[in-house]
């Protein structure tokens, strides 16, 4: 059972990644054989679903008007007859879903441990080079008497055919049940949440909501001694010279910060499909997000990553561990630069100086201060 569901997760990375990579790559310009060869895209996807239908509306139709019905009062040709008159309206508005909810697997920060079959099923969609019907791939509607409607993509790429029914799909809807999941723009949602868990002056944030280049976290988190003045860590900067740099609480910082980002992880779990993508596109891995993207187009969360089919709806260890991951990723990624190497305010505090001096200085304060 683990071994399936591993070669799954494996075939979806797989397949997803080539045909991302294949359809943003330029090579097939420089094929002389695909220049040449005429492909057809023409699916016909509505001509083909109605085109049986002619016949059978004929036939109700006639059944209806000489009175040969199943039942006295033709209550259900009459009906089988409405279904068939509103069909087209609801096939529009199911192609129209399908094409809307499969356009998320062209964001650049899709998650890959999707199934590929959502990406391939747009590719056909969307006519890209290398998935017509003269590449094998097909794209069929079937219209059901009883109303039903089903979506069926198919084609060399597929292990098996992609089928979808609009009463699946509607339902799904109605319970707010994305097909394909976007995944969050993590980087937008943490600048948010930085300007929201009060460690910056209000002077700093901007009226969109963004911090000024120049914010610095606030003066009551920055260490200082018992006699007021800055509790400096100095660096070295090479050549025996070294330099001040500002201090941080950080246990402060985090005490400030925690209930914002409980809050941001709250509604992030609640819905559970975006969490997953967040997890598996950003969060598992801890790097930044410029990282991140740059490791979509590799392998993303690979052993790390949980399964939409496997690990929904998640279990509370996966929540609890999640919380802990938001808040590292949030930490490292979009705290740490306002804490790291910040230098004095104090002007003279902020001169270079000389290293040895100033460790000796610093020895002799501290047995000063301690009356050693």
């Amino acid at each position: 059972m683990h071994n399936n569901k591993q070669h799954m997760e494996d075939i979806n990375i797989k397949k997803n990644l080539f045909i991302k990579q294949f359809n943003q790559s330029s090579a097939i310009a420089y094929n002389e054989d695909y220049l040449a060869y005429p492909a057809d895209y023409n699916f016909k996807i509505l001509d083909r679903a109605y085109q049986p239908t002619v016949e059978i509306y004929a036939k109700i139709k006639m059944a209806i008007e000489n009175n040969k019905c199943s039942l006295p009062n033709c209550s259900i040709e009459k009906q089988q007859l409405k279904t068939l008159e509103e069909a087209p309206q609801k096939s529009i508005d199911f192609l129209e879903n399908i094409l809307e909810q499969l356009s998320v697997t062209e964001d650049s920060n899709y998650d890959v441990n999707n199934s590929y079959k959502y990406l391939a099923a747009d590719s056909i969609m969307k006519g890209k080079p290398g998935f017509s019907m003269s590449d094998g791939y097909m794209v069929k509607l079937h219209l059901e008497l009883n109303g039903n409607q089903v979506f069926i993509f198919d084609g060399p790429i597929f292990e098996s055919p992609l089928i979808i029914t609009d009463s699946a799909l509607g339902a799904m809807d109605k319970a707010g049940i994305d097909l394909v999941v976007a995944t969050p723009d993590i980087n937008k949602e943490m600048l948010e949440l930085l300007t929201a868990v009060g460690i910056f002056s209000l002077d700093d944030i901007r009226e969109d909501k963004t911090l000024a280049p120049t914010a610095r976290i606030k003066e009551e988190f920055i260490l200082k001694n018992p006699d007021g003045s800055y509790d400096y860590e100095i660096i070295d900067i090479g050549g025996g010279k070294g330099r001040n740099v500002l201090k941080f609480d950080m246990d402060k910082i985090e005490r400030k910060a925690e209930p914002f980002i409980n809050a941001e992880v709250s509604g992030m779990l609640s819905v559970e499909q975006a969490a997953v993508a967040a997890w598996n596109v950003y969060i598992s891995k801890g790097t930044s997000v410029e990282e991140d993207d740059q490791m979509v187009q590799n392998a993303n969360a690979a052993s790390e990553s949980w399964s939409y089919e496997n690990d929904l709806p998640l279990d509370q260890d996966k929540k609890v561990l999640f919380e802990t991951k938001y808040k590292e990723y949030f930490m490292n990624n979009y705290i740490k630069q306002f804490i790291t190497n910040q230098f004095p305010t104090v002007k003279e505090d902020a001169a270079v100086f000389d290293l040895a001096e100033a460790k000796k200085a610093k020895a002799q304060k501290f047995i000063d201060d301690n009356k050693l």
